[in-house]
């Protein structure tokens, strides 16, 4: 990479910044994630080469800045992990093992709450979980961040009681007036939204990975449809709504048998 940024290097290295590196870095994460969906071994292999050549490649602008070179990021991490493992690092001082990843995560919180404490500038629990992160993932760490502290509901089926709720507000606001109040029908959506995410973080189940499934299924079954009818000379525009559900059926039924 510093080969690259000399000055004999390459020039579309050289014009790099961290601000124009963001969108390569969330392209070569969401590839990663692919190839782990997909459990695409080789992929995955090459994927995770792609997202170490983004972190070396910030890397190698701020140490030309003066700022951290990549070796201060790895040492840093690896310094956060014994720090926030201690009942693997520190049990000959007395620390105790922990038994299960219930109680890592909250072990994992309590320490990273006490990180928080030591700064000059204190910040809320929920401060440090990024803005930019998708909705579901971020939904799912704020109620990971309050679950910490014991801000929760008591049981899943709790959650799924405030998720029929939810529904019937949206319900509610469709059937209110002709006209859709939609600043009042998107604010009761993301209400829906938000609590399904916090269902499925009782489940165990990370939501943004439980949806690019969802979303995954449905294109492999909508195409294998789209496909059968145009092998036929037809076309879906042409086709009605049960005709189309009949096609849909036999996609299910075709992926789930084969």
């Amino acid at each position: 990479m510093a080969a690259l940024r000399a000055p004999d290097g390459c020039p579309w290295d050289r014009e790099q910044t961290i601000d124009t590196l963001k969108k390569y870095v969330l392209e070569e994460t969401y590839e990663l994630l692919e190839a782990i969906d997909q459990h695409d071994h080789d992929a995955l292999r090459e994927e995770l080469g792609d997202v170490l050549f983004e972190a070396v490649f910030v890397a190698q602008l701020e140490q030309e800045a003066g700022h951290f070179t990549i070796a201060d990021s790895v040492k840093a991490v690896a310094d956060k992990l014994v720090r926030r493992h201690p009942h693997v690092f520190k049990r000959d001082e007395g620390e105790p093992a922990l038994e299960t990843a219930g109680q890592v995560k909250v072990k994992w919180e309590e320490v990273k709450a006490q990180e928080r404490g030591g700064q000059q500038k204190p910040k809320t629990l929920l401060s440090g979980i990024p803005a930019a992160l998708p909705a579901l993932l971020r939904a799912y760490q704020i109620g990971s961040r309050c679950y910490a502290v014991g801000f929760d509901w008591d049981k899943p089926a709790d959650v799924i009681e405030k998720i029929r709720e939810e529904v019937e507000e949206v319900a509610e606001v469709v059937a209110s007036n002709a006209t859709l109040d939609h600043a009042r029908a998107e604010e009761e959506m993301g209400d829906l939204l938000f609590s399904m995410a916090h269902l499925s973080r009782r489940l165990g189940i990370e939501p943004e990975t439980a949806l690019r499934k969802a979303n995954d299924k449905f294109t492999r079954r909508f195409t294998a449809m789209e496909t059968r009818i145009a092998a036929r000379g037809g076309t879906m525009a042409d086709m009605g709504i049960e005709a189309l559900e009949a096609e849909w059926q036999q996609s299910k039924a075709e992926e789930k048998a084969g």
